[in-house]
């Protein structure tokens, strides 16, 4: 395991992160940060516009601000570029101003339907994927080698790939999903596919690209989960009908 702590900006498509990898600015990997900024987008329009949070997890965006916030505590310790840097603050920040606009901002907080959104995120996602981060850290680095930083990293890779599992059980419950929450889900699975072609991409052009097989699962289990929503939304696009999930009977 490497925990090499460094801060250089090669150019302006790349740079050296903490675990020394070199993070290279590519279509893909661009189209996937602009398709994560526009589901973000989209949802805060949604909720502005429709002032409602019906068939929103409140619970799903809990669990995106801790992998947010546990994955990029390096604002305070390292800066690699004013992209990167960015990028970090839109999400927290972002998010952050959802959780409260559902939970808390009238009218919308009164049309929040906690019965539906009942999946209990922090006993079944959040604590699982702290301890599996914790030993996944501490098998690969060792003792010596452990690194709080780095395992918070490993956590928040974990529990990205399934946060969404909370708002796709409220989607299963309402199963007429409205048009803008279809298409603010769209863009987040589209956002984890676009990686993954990255993350092809670059294993392919990079001549010393460092294979990270954690990330790798992590993504391909965090875009499985999208694709039974990809169907039926690709399937109500194509007949111009309204976006329905089938019932789990």
């Amino acid at each position: 395991s490497t925990n090499t702590a460094t801060l250089l900006v090669f150019d302006g498509n790349s740079v050296i992160t903490r675990r020394g990898i070199k993070m290279s600015m590519n279509i893909f990997r661009l189209s996937g940060d602009m398709s994560h900024v526009f589901s973000i987008i989209v949802l805060l329009l949604r909720l502005r516009v429709a002032k409602n949070a019906q068939g929103i997890s409140v619970r799903t965006h809990e669990l995106f601000l801790l992998v947010f916030v546990t994955r990029y505590l390096d604002l305070f310790t390292t800066f690699y570029s004013v992209y990167n840097s960015v990028m970090k603050v839109l999400y927290i920040g972002s998010t952050a101003s959802i959780i409260y606009t559902i939970k808390f901002q009238q009218p919308i907080c009164s049309t929040y339907d906690k019965a539906q959104d009942t999946f209990l995120h922090w006993k079944f996602a959040a604590a699982p994927c702290a301890v599996l981060g914790f030993l996944t850290h501490l098998i690969g680095s060792g003792i010596k080698g452990f690194d709080l930083l780095e395992c918070l990293w490993t956590f928040s890779i974990y529990l990205e790939s399934i946060a969404i599992l909370p708002q796709l059980i409220v989607l299963q419950r309402y199963r007429d999903v409205e048009n803008l929450t279809g298409n603010y889900i769209f863009f987040m699975g589209a956002y984890r596919a676009l990686y993954i072609l990255n993350w092809i991409y670059r294993a392919n052009v990079e001549p010393n690209y460092k294979h990270h097989f954690v990330v790798y699962f992590c993504g391909v289990l965090q875009t499985i989960l999208y694709a039974d929503f990809f169907y039926y939304f690709l399937k109500s696009k194509a007949k111009g009908g309204k976006f329905s999930l089938p019932t789990s009977g």
